[in-house]
């Protein structure tokens, strides 16, 4: 796993102007550029790598991981929601990523859910909130309630989708124990380790470059004020890690510094 990792690693380093080898950076702690970063290992609670992991930021669509967690207690696969055109124009409006919903058009909740977790689409999102909520504003104080209750206490949300809001916030430590709960449900989890989903006339592609060579999860998130954010999962010789990376300047950043977390875990698990 270590060799064609570090292959993934050093593409990842030539496009975010790094320098040095993957070889050598797993001789001493990892350079992790993102402005908050976390790692542990699910099952012992070792923690692998850590910095600034209680600082409350941002999260920008790391976000629709508590939407697809609030949607599993709330909705049954099988119902069918209807797309409104306040769906499609709530995305469009704010610019934000879609699953390309069309208005009119009834989809059930499995489907809606790879929209959400593969393509990152908020048109997904918003119409899982208004549909469950019932509203948004209910189903945001319901992933508020599921935050609590998982004693995440440096988290609020304020949409479903992680799009910017005031007094919206979480952090690399409680985002890694959210990713440690949801990975639990079989349904998120098979979502999040899937390349390529086509539903009807729908094809939704993973956003997660790091899928493969172990990775099996779980969601990218981007905007200006949160930066490029990554909540992974990996299997690492017997283990199962789970990572965040906070506020990265670019996405190929965010990837190198997944890497080279992931390689200085498997690194200190020899």
């Amino acid at each position: 796993m270590a060799s064609m990792r570090a292959g993934v690693l050093a593409f990842f380093l030539t496009f975010a102007l790094f320098t040095g080898t993957a070889a050598a950076q797993t001789l001493r702690a990892p350079s992790v550029t993102a402005s908050e970063a976390f790692l542990i290992d699910a099952e012992t609670g070792t923690i692998h790598y850590a910095k600034r992991q209680t600082r409350r930021v941002p999260v920008a669509s790391l976000t629709k991981v508590m939407t697809a967690y609030v949607i599993r207690e709330e909705a049954d696969l099988d119902d069918v929601v209807r797309i409104t055109p306040a769906d499609v124009r709530y995305a469009a409006a704010h610019g934000a990523t879609t699953g390309g919903l069309r208005a009119g058009e009834r989809l059930t909740v499995r489907a809606l859910l790879h929209a959400l977790l593969l393509n990152s689409g908020a048109d997904a999102s918003h119409a899982l909130a208004e549909r469950y909520g019932p509203g948004t504003r209910r189903f945001v104080a319901k992933m508020n309630a599921a935050a609590r209750a998982l004693k995440l206490r440096d988290t609020r949300f304020a949409n479903p989708d992680g799009l910017p809001a005031q007094g919206a916030y979480s952090t690399a430590r409680d985002q890694a124990v959210l990713a440690r709960v949801a990975m639990r449900d079989r349904v998120i989890a098979t979502i999040a380790r899937t390349k390529v989903k086509t539903i009807g006339r729908h094809t939704w592609h993973n956003s997660n470059k790091l899928l493969g060579d172990g990775v099996i999860g779980l969601k990218t998130g981007f905007t200006t004020a949160a930066g490029y954010c990554l909540s992974f999962v990996a299997e690492v010789r017997g283990h199962l890690l789970i990572g965040v990376v906070l506020g990265e300047t670019t996405e190929n950043r965010r990837y190198a510094s997944a890497l080279r977390m992931l390689d200085w875990a498997e690194e200190r698990l020899q």
